[in-house]
């Protein structure tokens, strides 16, 4: 997408503390990349090299991709895992899959499979252990699927124990309450795409607008199906930095865009240092 509807590529740094994690990890550097919708149209190809090059110089311990790599045909994960091979850094990369990635019944393994074939660890109900069992990583299957069942995963952990969380979609935060989560990373709603300075995403105004219209009014305007209006229950959740009770979530604003584009709410790549 042109950078006049998506606009110019930001760099968030965040410094996020973790209670008790070991001495050995401070200052771990780790970043997220998420929603590339790599498809021709959502993503170009000068921004997603630049992002590769931000990453890079960022020399991370560990790179986190948190979800829809395609948009719906899978097709094109064959040429996105060409340029994500390059992207580097010391203890691997490791992703989730978001609902774009599982829209077809073969996406999920088409698009497990080329992230595979690259290196990159695809965690779905997973635990990883990039660090040693200090910090583990937790992966989880996207909510939409029928997949997501956290109990089996988040309880094999002791409550004592640090871990971060990855799971595309940030509704999840909801239900991940009943457990310790130090901070989990997510995507899918792309920040809002359209937000109103000091208000924030656009979309909570166009639905109240839309409730007060009759149905077949409703119909005829863009983007009112309830699939677009429903991406996510808590729209206070759309980007940045939240606390859950006693958890943490970091919400990335996505690279890749929908029409009709973006304002006031540029694509992002996260760079988070642990401490």
């Amino acid at each position: 997408m042109h950078r006049l509807l998506s606009g110019p590529l930001s760099i968030e740094n965040l410094k996020i503390k973790i209670t008790g994690l070991p001495a050995s990890l401070q200052g771990t550097k780790l970043v997220q990349m998420s929603d590339l919708h790599y498809d021709g149209l959502r993503l170009s190809e000068r921004m997603l090299e630049k992002a590769i090059a931000i990453s890079n110089e960022a020399e991370p311990d560990i790179i986190v991709l948190t979800g829809d790599y395609v948009t719906d045909d899978p097709l094109p994960i064959r040429q996105l895992v060409q340029r994500l091979k390059y992207l580097q850094s010391r203890c691997g990369i490791y992703a989730v899959l978001g609902n774009h990635d599982i829209h077809y019944p073969h996406s999920q393994t088409e698009v497990t499979d080329a992230l595979t074939s690259i290196g990159i660890k695809v965690l779905w109900n997973d635990i990883a252990y990039p660090f040693g069992t200090k910090l583990p990583i937790v992966g989880l299957a996207d909510y939409w699927s029928r997949e997501f069942k956290p109990a089996p995963v988040m309880n094999q952990l002791e409550p004592t124990q640090p871990r971060l969380v990855l799971s595309h979609n940030p509704d999840t935060a909801h239900i991940l309450q009943q457990w310790r989560v130090d901070l989990q990373l997510s995507g899918h709603t792309h920040g809002g795409q359209i937000v109103i300075p000091g208000m924030g995403p656009g979309v909570i105004y166009y639905r109240k607008f839309l409730r007060n219209l009759p149905k077949k009014v409703r119909r005829s305007l863009p983007f009112s199906r309830p699939q677009c209006l429903e991406v996510v229950r808590r729209w206070e959740w759309t980007q940045g930095l939240h606390k859950v009770k006693q958890n943490l979530l970091y919400v990335n604003r996505g690279l890749g865009t929908f029409p009709p584009g973006r304002l006031f709410c540029p694509p992002e790549l996260t760079v988070i240092t642990l401490n």
